[in-house]
């Protein structure tokens, strides 16, 4: 049987796709510390704001026929926010640490991908063609988006680097895995989810150190305005660059 054709619910995975990507995760924890902190919500009930979001947007994007931009990144910002509320009650109100928190949060990243390849066969993102494949494609980000907030926060509070020093340090490894995309065979999936994962801490760390104060390192912005602003700028990028789906083929 010859292999067939479909769109898949991802968009293409452009240098638009990371820029955008960065930009949503920056505000993710601009947005998250906004409800958790500037509003007094706190960790717990921020988490619970922000989840029922995701899922709701989750369930309109999985059934959804085809694949829609402006659904997709609000779908992806209301991961990030909830990662950045979740890994803060994690480490924070839970007390288990920056470190505890990785490792957990990074088991479950890795139990997530190998339990969505023995379902399906394959962790691509140009097979989002099936409900099965998307929700683990979604459960993965979140967990990856929740990873990325404590790596940034651990990087950048517990080892003395500060928010620039940790915004240069995962930079450098973004830089690292590009080059590995552009000179070697490194299987892309891996490469794609190792990048996916580390612009999350690379947002945080631009983040943090947007609003927090300046005797933190921070520049002390207020942080519904620069949430505002980073949300005008996603939304325009959206509109003006182009977001095209993924091809995906499969087994005919």
């Amino acid at each position: 049987m010859s292999d067939r054709t479909h769109e898949s619910k991802a968009p293409a995975i452009t240098l638009g796709f990371w820029i955008i990507k960065i930009l949503a995760t920056t505000l993710g924890e601009t947005a998250g510390d906004t409800l958790s902190m500037s509003l007094g919500l706190g960790y717990l009930v921020s988490t619970g704001v922000f989840l029922a979001v995701l899922l709701v947007l989750v369930t309109v994007q999985v059934r959804a026929a085809h694949f829609r931009p402006a659904l997709y990144w609000a779908t992806i910002i209301a991961s990030t926010t909830a990662g950045t509320t979740l890994a803060d009650f994690a480490t924070r109100s839970l007390g288990i640490g920056y470190a505890g928190g990785s490792a957990l949060l990074l088991a479950l990243v890795a139990g997530s991908l190998a339990a969505w390849h023995r379902t399906t066969g394959s962790v691509s993102v140009t097979r989002l063609v099936e409900p099965r494949a998307e929700w683990f494609y979604w459960l993965t980000i979140s967990l990856s988006q929740t990873l990325g907030t404590a790596l940034g926060d651990w990087t950048a509070d517990s080892n003395g680097l500060g928010y620039l020093g940790g915004a240069v340090l995962f930079s450098i490894a973004l830089a690292g895995i590009a080059l590995l995309y552009a000179a070697t065979s490194a299987n892309r999936a891996a490469l794609f989810w190792a990048a996916f994962i580390l612009t999350r801490p690379l947002g945080a760390t631009v983040g943090d150190y947007l609003d927090k104060p300046l005797a933190k390192g921070g520049l002390d912005f207020s942080r519904p305005l620069a949430s505002a602003v980073l949300l005008v700028a996603i939304v325009m990028l959206v509109a003006v660059l182009p977001q095209r789906a993924k091809t995906a083929v499969t087994p005919g």
